[in-house]
């Protein structure tokens, strides 16, 4: 008699093992409701109103209320099991406790501007804490101080600066939307960044929950976790409810101007001359350079425009002689100039609408600063750019995938000298010149074509090599890039995560993985590019 042999085909087992997972993560998700509904059975109601799975109506539109980059809305990006909209910090006790518990991963979203979407997107089941109703803004101006919580945007704690001082400021960025969480957690640099150093340098305090649910301030944390949670990223140690910051003076007057120059009009000799003046300027002077391709007035041909921007704290008859004494090729005239407040000029160097200042409350906003679409990268420069070499960024330029692209050029010094790169995780200070940052933009219905534009990136970021640092290439982490390394799945070793930590954070990074293998020693709190735990 034969004896019988069962095979099942390709397709058949591809289904039965859809089918297994599909019934697993069901069951992890109900378990998972059960155990926050268990922690919170005294008051079962109030967990329920901050619950979002994807049989409530809501749930698509809390997930995609502050998706800023649409690369991430695609048919195929993984969506969360669950999104938790805490009230209170026992709702982000339970909700860490129970995502343990049922082996989930939990994503932390303050604003959403992650330009990778590890705020909100995993390969893995996961959970998203979205920390939109925990956004209060406390301002205490005797004291020049702010309690603000991880969900606010800048917007909000910019509004409510200025609603009770017009001399008053905090040193971050233009964006109104990008959450106050994610921003503190990477650094955060601004106008004033020359001035007083970058945002996370002014957290003076902050309250977090770590991976035991421990409610912890600076005091109970101690300076080794408050240091890495200043500048260290955000989703690798604990979820921070809340900062404490320290506000700025500023004049009552500022300067803003913004000079365009094309390649027909000597922008080339600018650009390469802006190198060396901008880093040397007086720290009151914020200043930056942004290359675009545009179509030329002259003939219609395509040509590159680079917009000289920046701020000043003072009026116009400080600044023009100090331009001609400095960058007279620049041509700066009174005309090209205009004075405001400093709330006003963040709504004037953010492109933002100026009739009111409501518009920085406005969580849905979508900035003209970034595309619906986007893969943006950074560096770091110490040396001036041969002027020869940027024949080779415009013909990059002047690719057709470059339509919506952009090159950034930020201007270091100043306060940014003085600082000592080990005082908080974000290293880049003393030395550099300036910061680039490339984005390509494209509109959501291109998402198919998506490939060709992150190709684009890589060919200019490729050829960008050259001429800026060097072992390791630097990078800014809340401009975080993927490319440049992630940790590995499942097991996170500490020489996978090198190959990215120390170009965000250079020798910094062995103590951040220090601080990690003391406060989450399991690696509970991970994604991609999350700070590892010695031993994981």
């Amino acid at each position: 008699m034969k004896s019988l042999h069962f095979s099942m085909s390709p397709f058949l087992f591809v289904v039965l093992f859809s089918l297994s997972w599909a019934i697993s993560l069901a069951h992890a998700n109900e378990n998972f409701l059960h155990c926050l509904s268990f922690f919170h059975s005294e008051d079962s109601y109030s967990i329920s109103k901050v619950i979002y799975t994807p049989n409530n109506s809501s749930y698509s539109s809390v997930l995609e209320s502050t998706i800023r980059n649409f690369r991430f809305t695609t048919p195929t990006t993984p969506k969360p099991l669950v999104i938790v909209t805490p009230l209170n910090v026992s709702h982000i006790q339970s909700t860490i406790h129970c995502s343990r518990k049922h082996g989930l991963q939990i994503r932390i979203r303050s604003g959403g501007h992650d330009f990778e979407g590890l705020s909100y997107v995993s390969e893995f089941p996961f959970v998203i804490v979205d920390m939109v109703n925990l956004r209060s803004v406390d301002i205490d101006i005797e004291n020049k101080v702010a309690w603000v919580q991880s969900g606010a945007i800048l917007g909000e704690l910019y509004y409510n600066i200025a609603e009770k001082s017009k001399t008053l400021a905090f040193p971050a960025g233009l964006c109104p939307t990008v959450g106050i969480g994610g921003y503190l957690s990477g650094g955060g640099y601004g106008l004033l960044f020359r001035k007083y150093g970058l945002a996370t340098d002014h957290a003076i305090d902050a309250q977090l929950v770590d991976v035991n649910g421990r409610v912890l301030d600076r005091k109970s944390m101690g300076e080794d976790l408050f240091w890495a949670i200043r500048g260290g990223g955000g989703g690798s140690f604990a979820i921070v409810v809340a900062w404490k910051v320290q506000l700025v003076s500023v004049p009552a007057t500022v300067t803003v101007f913004a000079i365009s120059k094309t390649l027909e009009q000597n922008a080339t000799k600018l650009i390469h001359r802006w190198q060396s003046v901008a880093p040397k300027l007086p720290d009151n002077f914020y200043s930056g350079v942004t290359l675009t391709r545009v179509n030329s007035s002259q003939d219609g041909k395509m040509t590159i425009l680079a917009s000289f921007h920046a701020s000043f704290l003072g009026g116009i008859n400080e600044l023009i002689p100090l331009m001609q004494d400095r960058f007279p090729g620049l041509g700066l005239t009174r005309e090209d100039c205009t004075e405001m407040s400093w709330i006003e000029s963040i709504l004037y160097m953010g492109q933002l609408p100026n009739e009111t200042l409501n518009i920085l409350l406005d969580r849905t906003y979508q900035s003209p600063l970034l595309s619906p679409s986007f893969k943006s990268k950074s560096d770091y420069v110490k040396k001036p750019i041969p002027e020869i070499a940027f024949q080779g960024i415009w013909s990059k330029l002047f690719e057709e995938e470059a339509q919506s692209a952009s090159i950034s050029f930020i201007a270091y010094g100043g306060k940014m000298e003085e600082i000592p790169e080990t005082a908080t995780p974000f290293p880049h200070r003393a030395g550099i010149l300036y910061k680039i940052v490339y984005s390509v933009g494209w509109k959501e219905e291109d998402n198919i074509r998506s490939q060709r534009y992150i190709n684009w990136s890589r060919r200019l970021y490729s050829y960008m090599g050259s001429f800026v640092t060097k072992y390791p290439r630097q990078a800014y982490i809340n401009y975080r890039d993927l490319d440049i390394g992630i940790n590995n799945k499942g097991h996170t070793s500490y020489a996978k995560a090198s190959v990215w930590g120390r170009k965000y954070f250079m020798n910094n990074f062995k103590k951040l993985v220090y601080v990690k293998t003391m406060i989450d020693p399991e690696n509970f709190f991970r994604h991609e590019q999350s700070i590892p735990p010695l031993f994981s």
